[in-house]
């Protein structure tokens, strides 16, 4: 089976400073799940300009207390690796994501894209498409799966919220058509 949640949005700001703000998102005290985001790894291919990073987020085990009462789902913190394609001379952004927790029993991955809007090359446009699909976890599959929708679609719109409240706090009000 699985979940999937899309997201589309456009941020009435310049590429490069929705950008900016994407990878200084997190940690924030607007969204506490998150406990810390480490880059692992960040190189340039110097004949494309292109800016790739690999980075750990680790965030609290938001998984109910009644579900946690199964052992594999009785983890502290959740993490998550990302890995981002930066091009500034296109201006796009790719970024994929999945969990690197109970691997065995679930899959989380998530694609986005930041990339200039084609309705106005000052704002930004912002696709998303998530997936979660449970696996291992016998009777409780769908419960668990139930539960990953409703946290990964309330997830995004709060990730939109705390990137238009960072975004007007960073840069002042959006650019007008």
């Amino acid at each position: 089976m699985g979940v999937t949640v899309d997201v589309h949005q456009v941020y009435k700001y310049p590429f490069e400073q929705v950008v900016a703000s994407f990878l200084r998102k997190y940690p924030n005290p607007m969204d506490k799940n998150v406990i810390s985001v480490k880059i692992v790894e960040e190189k340039r291919d110097v004949s494309t300009g292109i800016i790739y990073r690999k980075r750990i987020a680790v965030c609290q085990n938001v998984v109910p207390e009644i579900l946690r009462k199964v052992s594999i789902l009785k983890v502290p913190s959740i993490q998550l690796e990302e890995e981002s394609w930066l091009n500034p001379q296109e201006r796009n952004m790719a970024i994929r994501s999945h969990c690197l927790t109970w691997t065995q029993y679930a899959s989380m991955k998530e694609e986005s894209v930041f990339r200039e809007s084609m309705e106005n090359p000052n704002w930004t446009e912002f696709i998303q498409r998530g997936r979660i699909s449970i696996t291992g976890a016998g009777f409780l599959n769908c419960i668990l799966e139930t539960f990953a929708s409703t946290f990964l679609r309330q997830g995004a719109q709060k990730g939109i919220r705390i990137m238009e409240m960072l975004l007007k706090e960073q840069c002042g009000a959006p650019l007008a058509e």
